[in-house]
């Protein structure tokens, strides 16, 4: 698994990545509020809770003030730790970082025409929606034969 840096953590959490960004972190806080796997309470407390933390403090401190990079680096290290105490959770996190590190670097946009003459419109960017071209057809005059 990639490590989850503290600076991407404060930047999801932060809003950065537009829409992209705030589902990755709604992604990350249900994925933390995820109950501890059974192999990762065995080494629990007699009351069965575990005795690292599971995260949800630090997200929610992460995101009370996300310029903070002690949070940052607090929520970075409690994931790390769960992660290496619950397999599934740290399948589930690998998955999320995976899907986050993509839509984020998915923002680059690189476009190619080729392949000759275009005869319409061409877009250059990313994410249009509801377009409509109006365009004339071309009108050809049809040569009819006289005998």
């Amino acid at each position: 698994m990639d490590p989850i840096t503290a600076a991407a953590l404060a930047a999801l959490a932060g809003g950065l990545g537009g829409e992209a960004g705030r589902q990755a972190w709604q992604g990350l806080t249900a994925l933390v509020r995820r109950p501890f796997g059974r192999a990762a309470t065995q080494g629990a407390q007699n009351n069965g809770i575990p005795e690292v933390s599971s995260g949800e403090l630090e997200v929610s401190a992460l995101e009370g003030d996300p310029a903070d990079p002690m949070r940052a680096q607090a929520l970075a290290t409690a994931l790390g730790v769960r992660a290496a105490l619950d397999g599934e959770f740290r399948i589930l996190l690998d998955e999320w970082w995976q899907r986050a590190q993509t839509n984020s670097s998915g923002s680059e946009v690189h476009n190619s025409i080729s392949g000759g003459t275009q005869s319409g419109p061409v877009l250059q960017g990313r994410d249009f929606s509801s377009l409509t071209f109006n365009m004339a057809t071309p009108t050809t005059t049809a040569s009819s034969d006289t005998d």
